[in-house]
């Protein structure tokens, strides 16, 4: 959601300058206050910082002192604020690294500013209704519970074995849809369906490596599943305790 004064805070850790310009330029006038830096530690301090309130960042993988997946494994490591990668012409690979490490989309750096903007906008309205309380709501949360997982669909939050989950609003949506369907199968479709805000398609094997980052935090084994089970040109499923 926009600051007080109605501004969508935006970071860009990119050391193309003059496309920091061209991002500013276009997005400004649209609400946004865009703050460029051009290196990956200086793009770690800005992004980390403890008042930085950030809405969103666009993060290039291509940058001096330090790779873009390591700059977000350390944002990661602290924060939930969606990350947009920029990859250079759309490589497979460097979006595949980028999902797994905790990036929320990615675009090629052909894109267009009208898709930027509208990415953009799709992340930071998932993150926004996930970090929103329900106002005015006088009910318990609504928890799910599976073994020492616990759930709040309310809070948009997730505790294993009293420790809270540091989850992407995207790997939350996944772990949400398994748990409220805990022993049923829920197919790509399905799954895809709850998070569309994305312009993700059928074919798109994305929602697999989302599933794989969200094993790593729960510390799942896919072979010997303690939550999510893999079924077989199906789909997925939360496993039932």
């Amino acid at each position: 959601m926009p600051d007080s004064a109605g501004r969508t805070r935006l970071l860009m850790i990119d050391d193309d300058r003059k496309l920091c310009r061209l991002v500013g330029t276009y997005l400004e006038p649209l609400g946004f206050e865009v703050t460029a830096v051009h290196s990956g530690p200086e793009g770690v301090d800005r992004a980390t910082a403890a008042a930085a309130g950030w809405h969103a960042i666009i993060l290039d993988v291509m940058l001096p002192g330090m790779d873009g997946f390591e700059v977000l494994k350390k944002i990661r490591a602290v924060s939930p604020v969606p990350v947009l990668m920029l990859t250079a012409r759309g490589d497979e690979t460097d979006r595949i690294v980028g999902l797994e490490v905790g990036a929320d989309d990615y675009l090629p750096k052909t894109f267009s500013t009208r898709e930027l903007l509208a990415r953009l906008r799709a992340v930071i309205r998932r993150s926004a209704t996930a970090a929103a309380p329900l106002a005015g709501a006088v009910a318990p949360p609504t928890e799910i519970v599976v073994g020492p997982l616990r759930v709040n669909l309310d809070a948009h939050s997730a505790i294993l074995d009293n420790k809270p989950l540091v989850l992407t609003p995207v790997e939350f949506d996944l772990l949400a849809s398994l748990a409220k369907a805990r022993g049923r199968v829920k197919t790509r479709e399905g799954l895809l369906d709850e998070i569309r805000d994305r312009n993700y398609d059928v074919f798109d094997r994305s929602i697999d490596v989302h599933i794989s980052s969200l094993r790593r935090k729960l510390g799942d084994d896919a072979k010997e599943p303690r939550f999510i089970r893999t079924v077989r040109s199906a789909g997925y499923m939360m496993v039932s305790p």
